[in-house]
């Protein structure tokens, strides 16, 4: 299982499902340049977009052999994994949507000051979106008070820390500027399924304030046999909604593993 993470996290943001769902798959986190843990060129020597990093991700799953594989993708993650689809639909067992844009209906409003970035792309807009308020702001923004205790500092403080390494801003700035290159391809996406159907798994929540509800339903316009499930936390769900999350995930997984099983049998 590939899990892709989203903004501002990494890999971390999966450590508790890795430990839950290790005695039955082979779970593999990886992250991007510039996040968590792994090293980033500078912005001279690599260009930031979401294709590159999907390139740096495909080769990474050659260089450990990995060939089939469920993928999960929420965020960022969703950008990045479903271009990995498109160039390798045979190898995709399923795909597990976590609050992933892949439709126009997902921007509402609440774009329009990162729609306005995009088409004058200074670093003072985004200011309060990178820095350790914005950062905060990602786990926290449009969920009811009583979900904070579950999400605790730690996870946003150490997201800051990796986010503000000497030059990660930069290439923030770029990443955060190539994310309409996304939207771009939101067709090809959706063509991609309709044509190959993979297996579909789409956890939406009620209170993400990024990702509208509306898309949620999008999904099952061209995966009609999608499993759809409208979860009441946020934008961060493994950490506002564990147990029930992982729980869907290890079933479906689970489920069309052994479909698979009895198909090449």
């Amino acid at each position: 299982m590939l899990l892709l993470h989203g903004f501002p996290s990494s890999s971390v943001m999966f450590k508790g499902l890795m430990e839950k769902l290790s005695g039955d798959f082979h779970l593999i986190a990886p992250d991007y340049p510039g996040f968590g843990f792994s090293g980033f060129p500078d912005t001279d020597s690599f260009k930031y977009t979401f294709g590159n990093i999907a390139v740096c991700i495909d080769s990474f799953l050659r260089s450990i052999d990995v060939n089939e594989f469920f993928i999960y993708l929420h965020d960022y993650g969703s950008a990045i994994g479903l271009r990995i689809c498109m160039k390798h639909p045979d190898r995709i067992l399923g795909i597990i949507v976590q609050n992933g844009n892949a439709y126009m209906e997902g921007l509402g409003p609440q774009w329009d000051e990162t729609r306005d970035y995009w088409r004058n792309p200074t670093p003072e807009k985004v200011k309060a979106y990178l820095s350790e308020e914005g950062t905060k702001t990602q786990y926290t923004a449009g969920l009811p008070n009583h979900f904070l205790p579950q999400l605790g500092p730690k996870v946003w403080l150490l997201d800051w820390a990796l986010l503000s390494r000497p030059g990660n801003i930069d290439m923030q700035f770029d990443l955060n500027r190539d994310y309409s290159s996304n939207l771009q391809l939101f067709g090809s996406f959706q063509q991609y399924f309709r044509t190959h159907q993979p297996a579909a798994l789409i956890l939406w929540v009620k209170y993400d304030a990024f990702f509208s509800l509306e898309e949620a339903y999008c999904y099952q316009r061209d995966l009609p046999n999608s499993n759809l499930h409208i979860l009441d936390g946020g934008h961060m769900l493994l950490l506002t909604n564990f147990e029930e999350t992982s729980a869907l995930v290890h079933k479906f997984c689970s489920a069309t593993s052994g479909t698979r099983r009895k198909l090449n049998y």
